[in-house]
């Protein structure tokens, strides 16, 4: 089943017409412009009517002349669009609705969780793609018997949908996940390429052509990941964000709980409302044994939280205690923690503070835990295929 992508973008394209945005702004030439989506599928079945189908077709190398059925996935809100000369008016299929094309083509209405319709098509080999609205999620999936080859969708606006479907093995490892609908919510360019990458998808320009069930280009998403960076810079929304398109995500808050402090309270609700619903919430700061078990994916907030835990253990700020033994006790802990991460069988994203660029600390307690906390960072960021420093909530990839 071969796939040609008429558009790639979000219902009124991008740039958004009259946007002042810098996303916008840097949306030129393949691969950043983008059309509102179109899928043509083995030049037969068209997915979406948008504005330019024919023209987009024709750049491409393909004709709607071949088109035997138009489905609407969604309550069209961009440019006005006419229907071609020759080209059959399109239709939405009600939700649980197939439809068999003579030319082998069997297309399945699947319920989502906005106003839209996702199609299910299976070609006449039997591969299978699914495509789902702008905005959209499914709703209602059960176990899926096997992953579908493709999947396209909102991944940028919706990484939960990415998530549910994993949930049902309905995305599986050779899963080919194409974001479509973009819109200008991410900079165009290696930005998109790097955030889509984190939740196993990506983007192509429109006009690709793509042969469903060719998966050689799936992108690795990185098993094990530090992410660093200085207060309020970003770094807990961007680990937040790698794991987003993934499901039962286990939340490892080193934080804990602080009796009568107002201000903490609010830090930690804040964190919770960002979270996504199906993920769960652990506090504690045991983490090797978390590490050592098998099981979902691990967001781990923060390791300098964990490292303040492991120095008030062996009384690492009293000078005469860290002299006589406290330091090797310490040292005992970071080494423990970083064999667990080298060994560990899941997936894990871990926070950290990047301290060592500001003013010098004024106390010896303070310059001692400046220097473990740069230690443990060091140590860890050893044990990970990929290493991000987060800066005005911008992420530089220092490796992977």
């Amino acid at each position: 089943m071969e796939l040609t992508l008429l558009g790639t973008g979000a219902p009124t394209g991008l740039p958004r017409p009259d946007c002042p945005c810098a996303a916008c702004a840097t949306a030129l030439g393949p691969g950043g412009a983008r059309a509102a989506t179109a899928l043509l599928i083995d030049g037969t079945l068209l997915l979406d009517l948008t504005p330019g189908a024919a023209f987009a077709a024709a750049r491409s190398g393909h004709s709607l002349s071949g088109v035997r059925q138009v489905l609407l996935s969604h309550p069209h809100d961009g440019p006005p669009v006419e229907v071609p000369a020759g080209l059959v008016s399109p239709v939405r299929v009600p939700d649980g609705s197939e439809l068999a094309l003579l030319t082998g083509h069997r297309v399945r209405a699947l319920p989502t969780d906005s106003p839209g319709t996702g199609y299910e098509v299976t070609g006449p080999d039997g591969e299978r793609l699914l495509y789902l609205p702008p905005g959209a999620a499914p709703a209602g999936f059960a176990e899926a018997e096997r992953p579908y080859e493709m999947v396209l969708a909102d991944i940028v606006d919706r990484p939960d949908a990415a998530a549910r479907l994993r949930a049902v093995g309905a995305i599986g490892a050779t899963t080919d996940v194409l974001a479509v609908h973009i819109d200008h919510d991410v900079p165009p360019g290696p930005e998109l390429t790097r955030r889509l990458a984190a939740a196993g998808a990506r983007a192509v320009p429109d006009g690709t052509t793509l042969v469903v069930g060719a998966y050689e280009d799936v992108p690795d998403v990185p098993r094990r990941t530090l992410v660093l960076g200085g207060a309020r810079s970003g770094k807990s929304v961007e680990a937040e964000r790698r794991l987003e398109a993934f499901p039962g995500v286990l939340y490892v808050a080193t934080g804990g709980t602080r009796g009568g402090d107002t201000e903490w309270s609010q830090r930690v609700a804040l964190h919770r409302e960002r979270r996504p619903g199906s993920w769960n919430t652990a506090e504690t700061c045991d983490l090797v044994p978390l590490l050592a078990q098998d099981g979902p994916p691990l967001l781990i907030d923060c390791l300098s939280l964990w490292l303040t835990y492991a120095m008030d253990e062996v009384r690492a700020w009293d000078d005469a205690e860290w002299a006589g033994g406290g330091e090797r006790a310490l040292r005992e802990k970071v080494a423990a923690l970083t064999e667990a991460v080298r060994s560990t069988p899941r997936t894990v994203v871990a926070v950290s503070n990047e301290v060592g660029s500001g003013i010098v600390p004024a106390t010896a307690s303070g310059r001692r835990y400046r220097d473990e906390l740069g230690r443990l960072n060091t140590a860890f960021a050893a044990e990970c295929e990929q290493v991000l420093l987060v800066v005005a909530g911008q992420a530089l990839v220092l490796r992977g």
